[in-house]
């Protein structure tokens, strides 16, 4: 029955509907009033125009607020006017901005109420201004009375309707306002989700790694102390090399996410010695081989797919490997096949994460491929860790 409504729309619905009271009230008093109607008594004439008009625009101020309510508010008014012997008025406009109400702002079961008030309005209307109104008197058969009485019934239709159907129209206009706002959340929704997603991602690629690479030289840099401490030394420089280029990738990306500028320089091919030999500074020795070779400069999405993806495995690799790494690159023409393979425990964690194939780096490194229309697979075989990706590369440039 009541519809939420601000406090600014109600007072200017009231206002407005007050403003339309002053103006036509009077104005069928005057012109319409004396003599009109059934109603001998010209004060008492003057009565049921206000009580019609005072029930009208009553609904018209609550039409937003209740359209329902509005609705029952027109037609009181309309009796009250009809019991009086007044024909049709200038308040009457209150009628037509109720119908556009119920269209524009009722609910379903009050719209509909609202068409059938327009066609039995109409009807009640035509009846009433044949057989009480007058309008035929002058006719001199039935059938004029009936030609007439149709006509009216016609142009009564099409007033009533009219307002209806134009409330409805705004009803489809407001309706789909609120469909292309819930998209637009929907896609503002999203679009922060993939950001968030980005960052997790680019955050567990540069972190991971170079804390794996940390933790291996930490680890050999204390039992190297007590024998080799040249070797302690080596491997501290390796830290804070390693803790070096990671602080700045963070900051990197910390101040793309602060002032939201473009991506900034991303790795590339050229990049992948400098990460293979953090990888044999960490003590793993990669096994490489990249036949064919690639044909000429692969995209930067690819390029640099194939750098995370990498990282990522090599990081699997010293943080749960017993062993050497094969890594397969295999540069076709219209894509590029990636395998790396390295030995696990039977029971060590890397086994855990590789039948479940769980794990955010798992994740992450599905997620590059995906990014890039293509796929990839982490399983364990018998006691290998196995990545295999498979990127679309498309026309080399």
């Amino acid at each position: 029955m009541i519809r939420p409504l601000s406090r600014t729309a109600l007072v200017l619905d009231i206002v407005g509907a007050a403003l339309l009271f002053v103006i036509l009230t009077p104005f069928s008093i005057v012109f319409y009033g004396p003599g009109a109607g059934n109603v001998a008594n010209p004060v008492a004439s003057a009565g049921a125009i206000a009580v019609s008009s005072l029930l009208m625009f009553g609904g018209v101020a609550i039409g937003r607020l209740a359209p329902a309510l509005a609705l029952a508010g027109a037609w009181a008014g309309a009796i009250v006017q009809m019991l009086a012997g007044f024909g049709p008025l200038p308040i009457d406009l209150a009628i037509l901005m109720t119908l556009y109400a119920t269209a524009a702002w009722g609910s379903r079961v009050v719209l509909w109420w609202g068409f059938g008030s327009a066609l039995v309005g109409a009807l009640v209307a035509a009846l009433y201004m044949v057989f009480v109104g007058g309008v035929t008197a002058g006719a001199t058969s039935g059938w004029d009375q009936l030609t007439t009485g149709t006509l009216l019934l016609v142009l009564s239709i099409l007033a009533l309707g009219f307002a209806w159907v134009c409330g409805l129209l705004w009803r489809v206009v407001l309706r789909a306002r609120a469909t292309r706002a819930a998209q637009l959340q929907a896609e503002s929704l999203a679009a922060e989700e993939q950001e968030r997603v980005r960052i997790a991602r680019d955050m567990h690629d540069i972190v991971a790694h170079s804390l794996a690479v940390v933790i291996a030289q930490a680890d050999g840099a204390r039992y190297a102390a007590a024998s080799q401490p040249e070797m302690a030394g080596e491997a501290l420089t390796t830290i804070a090399q390693t803790a070096r280029g990671a602080l700045s990738d963070v900051r990197l990306l910390l101040t793309q996410l602060r002032h939201r500028q473009g991506d900034g320089p991303q790795p590339t091919l050229a990049d992948l010695e400098t990460l293979f030999a953090q990888v044999r500074q960490a003590g793993i020795e990669p096994r490489i081989t990249v036949d064919p070779t690639p044909p000429g400069e692969p995209p930067g999405a690819i390029q640099l797919a194939v750098y995370r993806i990498l990282q990522e495995a090599l990081t699997n690799a010293i943080r749960h490997g017993d062993g050497a790494v094969d890594v397969h690159l295999a540069w076709q023409p219209d894509r590029v096949d990636l395998q790396v393979r390295n030995t696990v425990g039977a029971t060590g964690p890397g086994a855990g994460s590789a039948q479940g194939g769980g794990g955010h780096g798992v994740i992450g490194m599905r997620e590059r491929a995906q990014l890039v229309g293509g796929s990839l697979q982490a399983e364990r075989q018998g006691t290998q860790f196995v990545v295999q990706a498979s990127l679309p590369i498309g026309e080399p440039a």
